[in-house]
This record gives structure tokens, C-alpha cells and sequence, in this order.
């Protein structure tokens, strides 16, 4: 399947064209899906992605239908790679978050902070020393399955150490580091918002702020998963297509996107390509800046 769809940049602050080739053409690559989100791109040249409802991680390799990669999957939400190659996944319907080896051997990694469930682990992200950051909202259980009370971004230590690093989101869901890792930013799906946060040298985090500011959450979407560059732009999905700002919080422009986007990875031998989950649909789309991997 490959439908293309003509690259419309919709520049506010600067000039969108720093970014993206103006002559980049938006390609539906795969489609048919129940809600995709969790894209990851695999060293060894392929995506996998998740179908939340579908309770389904596919892989998808270049010029090919997708097929099941993992089934039931938990209802997987975010994916990401560790330092050796495992996928790590956010499951919302396993309240976790797994590890799945190269064998195919999957085990939970945490399901609980200080002896309660966690509520719906949504995204993640792993920094360098081996240390995961995640966000745990409750979308993906009812009010009554709820057991702490609040909505928490956590890090999770090589050892098995589980730390909360901030308990007043009302809705976290988004998160990525700068390319140094000095920043870890962290979008709040209610408020429309990007928070960011100083990392300090022991993994704990101090002083967020309100980095930017999306529209409110519609049918177009809503603020959600973020990828960034190797100069520390800001890609966050958000109503009407992926928004890019500056390492400073300028909003760079809007990267229009046929389906309200939900996910989005750096893909391909360059790390030049944005693949992109949107509804039921894969999408993609070239860049002039490679991405931080």
C-alpha cells in the first residue's frame, strides 16, 4: 500500500523548510489498523508497531504487509529498544512494563509502585545508563481498577529500583529526552501541553516548567508521543499533524497529517525518515535533520 499525500507545513515562527524538504511527499505505507501507536524503528531494518485494541505488536518491513509480531501483546502501548536490543513495552491491559528478548521471552520488568498497580503505563523512553522513564496515565482502565490516586512519571533502574519523579500530570502520556539527555520533556494530553524538566547527574528531575503550549485536545488530536533531533527540535503529535519546536520553545510549524497522529519514530539506515501512527494508518515522511535514535 503506498498512498501519497502532499506535504503541507503550516509555519508559524520560522521557516518549516529548515526542517523538511518542501517537495517530501507524506506516504500512507500501511493502513486497516484498530488505533496504531508504539512505533519503533529495528536496527535490522523494520518497524514494529502497536494496535491497542487490537491487543496486537506487527512488524512491518519495507515493501511488505505487515504481520503479527506478538499476540496478545497486552494491549501494548508505547515500544522502545534497551541497550541490547529488547523490546520494552508500556502494556495497558497487563498494567506493566515488559521486556520481550530476542527469543521471544517476555517478562514483567514493573506492575506495581509501593505495593499498588500501576494504572495504564502508556510511554517510555530509555536513557543511556540503562535507566527507563515512563509515563503512567488511566486510559487504559476504569476509574473503579484505579489504586494510587494519582498519574505518575516514574524511572525504572537497571536493578529493579522503581522511583516517581513527578505525581501532578493530570494526563501524562508523551516522553523524550534531549539528544544530551540535561532535559527530559513530557507532554500532558489534557492540558495540551509540553513540560520540561532538568535532569540531574543522579537520574532525578527538578524544575518543570511548561516548555509549550498545543491546542486543546480534539477529534484532530491531542498531545501525545515525541521524538527529537540531533540539534533538539521537539517533534510532538498534536491536533491536526506533528508539532515542531525549538530547542528555545519556538514553534517551528505544523507537519499536516491526513490522520489524527498518536505515535511517531525515527526510521531507516539514516534516521532521516519520521514514521508516523496515525488512526489506522502508518505513515512517513523525510527529513533534512537526523533524528536521535
Amino acid at each position: 500500500m503506498n498512498y501519497y499525500y502532499q506535504l503541507t507545513l503550516s509555519a508559524t515562527n520560522q521557516d518549516l523548510e529548515e526542517i523538511m524538504f518542501t517537495e517530501s511527499q507524506i506516504n500512507k505505507i500501511a493502513g486497516g489498523f484498530k488505533f496504531t501507536e508504539g512505533i519503533v524503528w529495528h536496527p535490522d531494518g523494520y518497524l514494529l508497531f502497536s494496535d491497542i485494541p487490537a491487543n496486537t505488536i506487527y512488524k512491518l518491513q519495507p515493501e511488505q504487509q505487515p504481520e503479527i509480531f506478538r499476540k496478545p501483546s497486552g494491549n501494548a502501548n508505547g515500544n522502545t529498544f534497551d541497550k541490547i536490543g529488547s523490546l520494552i513495552t508500556a502494556e495497558h491491559g497487563n498494567r506493566r512494563i515488559s521486556r520481550t528478548d530476542k527469543n521471544g521471552n517476555i517478562i514483567t520488568l514493573v506492575d506495581k509502585y509501593q505495593e499498588k498497580k500501576l494504572n495504564s503505563p502508556n510511554d517510555l523512553v530509555v536513557k543511556s545508563d540503562g535507566s527507563i522513564y515512563f509515563t503512567d496515565p488511566p486510559y487504559g482502565i476504569k476509574s473503579e481498577q484505579e489504586e494510587l490516586g494519582f498519574y505518575g512519571v516514574y524511572r525504572l533502574e537497571s536493578d529493579g529500583n522503581l522511583t516517581l519523579l513527578s505525581d501532578d500530570f493530570i494526563r501524562p502520556n508523551g516522553i523524550v529526552f534531549s539528544p544530551d539527555e540535561t532535559k527530559l520533556y513530557v507532554s500532558d494530553s489534557q492540558k495540551g501541553h509540553i513540560r520540561v524538566f532538568d535532569v540531574n547527574a543522579d537520574g532525578l528531575l527538578e524544575n518543570g516548567i511548561v516548555f509549550a503550549t498545543l491546542e486543546p485536545p480534539s477529534k484532530k488530536g491531542a498531545a501525545d508521543g515525541m521524538k527529537v533531533d540531533i540539534k533538539g527540535n521537539i517533534y510532538c503529535t498534536g491536533p491536526r499533524g506533528i508539532w515542531v519546536f525549538s530547542p528555545s520553545s519556538d514553534l517551528l510549524g505544523i507537519i499536516e497529517i491526513p490522520e489524527p497522529p498518536a505515535n511517531l519514530a525515527w526510521g531507516d539506515q539514516d534516521y532521516q525518515t519520521l514514521y508516523i501512527t496515525a488512526k489506522t494508518s502508518i505513515y512517513s515522511i523525510r527529513s533534512k535533520i537526523p533524528g536521535v535514535v
